[in-house]
Parts: structure tokens; sequence; C-alpha cells
């Protein structure tokens, strides 16, 4: 089994959403993000320190049995500037202010601010739709490098 669908696998069997996982060169440092799959619907259901330490416990635990080498394991929240990763991410916070970075620019502009209209299928193509100012912009989902919530302070 990949690293990946280990850990995804860990995660949401432990009733969390897996945001993303980085590794570091040779894999020595594992970063973990998760959330609620209802954070977006109560303040009480953020990630809490608690919750950090359960996953870990549990991915160390799966770690040693399949035999995973690493050095640190950190679990966290993905914060109030959450990354949008997956096309469910897009759908689930249609109507927040986000900001994206392009891959391949629009013109000579890579980087969008504007309220998040969701996502779209045509033509068996994933379109992003971004409101920036009164303009409706429609990205495809494999021209997003980077995708952030911006937080409401």
């Amino acid at each position: 089994m990949q690293l990946s669908d280990l850990i995804e696998t860990t995660v949401t069997g432990l009733g969390y959403e897996l945001v993303e996982f980085e590794t570091s060169p040779r894999a020595r440092l594992l970063r973990v993000f998760i959330d609620r799959p209802d954070s977006e619907q109560a303040e009480r259901s953020r990630i809490s320190v608690e919750d950090c330490a359960a996953v870990s416990n549990q991915l160390s635990r799966v770690f040693t049995v399949e035999n995973v080498d690493y050095d640190r394991l950190e679990v966290s929240s993905p914060g109030l500037d959450r990354p949008l990763v997956k096309p469910e991410d897009y759908r689930r916070f249609s109507g927040r202010e986000v900001q994206l970075k392009l891959r391949v620019p629009l013109g000579n502009q890579r980087n969008f601010s504007g309220v998040l209209e969701g996502l779209q299928e045509e033509g068996g193509v994933e379109l992003v739709c971004l409101k920036v100012n009164e303009t409706l912009h429609r990205f495809a989902f494999e021209n997003i490098d980077r995708a952030r919530l911006v937080p409401k302070l």
C-alpha cells in the first residue's frame, strides 16, 4: 500500500478528513494535515490538540506495523487559511473568499483572489468558478497550482 493511501485510510477511519500531507526529502519528516468533514458547519468542530494526538498515535502504530521508516511525524489542523486540494473542497467551500495560483497564467496573471462559486463540469473537464469583482472566471482544475481560503478575522 502506498504511503498516501495508508495515511488516508487511517485518518478517514478515525472520522477525520485528510487535507494533505507532506514529506521531506527521503520521507524523514511526515506532516499530516487533518480536518473534520463538517468543519464548515460549526465552530465547535475545529481540530483540537486531542484530535491531533489521537491521529498521531494511530498513525505511529500503523507505521510500525507497516514498517514505514521515518524520523518525525507532525499532525495538525490545516489552519484558517485551509488549502483547497480536492474537487470536493471547491464544492464544499463555495461562497467563501479564496486566493489561488495558476500553473499556467491567464494572460499575464497567475494569482487571483475572489469568491469561490463552486465547481462545474464541462466536456469532461472540471472547472473552478471564481468571481473576481463582478467578473466570473473559470479555470481548469488541473491548472490550479495552489488554492487557500482567506481567513475571516
